[in-house]
C-alpha cells in the first residue's frame, strides 16, 4: 500500500489538479472559520471548481447545463451540519456513523441530484471534498476495492456492506494509514504551503485506490 501511496503523493504539486481537493477540504472546514453563507458565490465556486477538476463536468453529466449557482443549496446544508460531521473517518465507522453517512449521502442527493440519475460518483466526491468522511467511490476505487473484496462487495453502491469492507481494509492496513495520514497535511490555496490540516484517513484509503487502478491500467 505504501508504494501506491507514496505515488500519489508525489503529485503533491501546489498547481496539480489533485490539490483542489485541498483547497475544497480547507475551504468548507469549520476550522478555517469561513463564512459559508455570507459568501455564497465564494462558496458555490469553491465546490464547483473542485468537481470540475474531479471530473465531474464532463461528458453526459447533467452538471454541463448547470451554473455554479446550483450549489447554493446544497452549501445550505453544509453550512448546517454540525463540526461533528467533520470527525467522521474511516477508523470510526461504528453502526450509528454509518446511519449518518447514508443519511447524509441521501441528504446531498436529494438537494443536488435529478430523479433517475446517476449520482454515486458525485456524492461521494462531494463527501470527500467537503467532509473527508468516504473516498470518492469511482470507477477508478471500485476496480480496486472491487478486486480486493471480489465475491462480497462490488462497491455499486454505498450502504452498510461497502462501509464496513473499507473500515476492515483500514484496520488491516492502519500503520501505513495513519502514519500518512498525521504526516500529510492539506496545501494552503495562498502560500503553496501546508497548512496543519491532515489529510483524513478516508482521503488516504482514495488516494490508494486511485493510484493502484491507474497504474494497473
Amino acid at each position: 500500500m505504501q508504494e501506491f501511496v507514496s505515488r500519489f503523493e508525489e503529485r503533491h504539486d501546489p498547481y496539480a489538479r489533485y490539490a483542489s481537493f485541498d483547497y475544497c477540504y480547507n475551504y468548507f472546514h469549520p476550522s478555517t472559520g469561513n463564512d459559508l453563507l455570507g459568501d455564497m458565490e465564494k462558496s458555490c465556486l469553491a465546490l464547483g471548481f473542485y468537481l470540475a477538476s474531479w471530473g465531474m463536468f464532463r461528458g453526459s453529466s447533467f452538471m454541463l447545463e448547470k451554473s455554479a449557482k446550483n450549489f447554493e443549496n446544497l452549501v445550505g446544508y453544509i453550512a448546517s451540519q454540525d463540526s461533528c460531521a467533520w470527525s467522521i473517518d474511516v477508523d470510526s465507522y461504528t453502526s450509528e456513523n454509518i446511519e449518518y453517512l447514508l443519511d447524509q449521502y441521501n441528504e446531498i442527493r436529494t438537494i443536488l441530484v435529478p430523479q433517475n440519475t446517476s449520482h454515486l460518483t458525485l456524492v461521494t466526491k462531494i463527501m470527500l471534498g467537503v467532509f473527508g468522511s468516504v473516498p470518492a467511490n469511482d470507477r477508478f476505487f471500485k476496480q480496486t476495492f472491487g478486486d480486493i473484496f471480489k465475491g462480497e462487495c462490488g462497491f455499486s453502491r454505498i450502504n452498510t456492506k461497502s462501509l464496513d469492507c473499507l473500515s476492515r481494509f483500514y484496520q488491516s492496513n492502519k500503520l501505513v494509514i495513519d502514519q500518512v495520514s498525521s504526516n500529510r497535511m492539506t496545501v494552503d490555496f495562498n502560500s503553496g504551503v501546508d497548512t496543519t490540516l491532515p489529510y483524513t484517513k478516508a482521503k488516504v484509503v482514495d488516494m490508494y485506490g486511485f493510484t493502484k487502478a491507474i497504474t494497473s491500467t
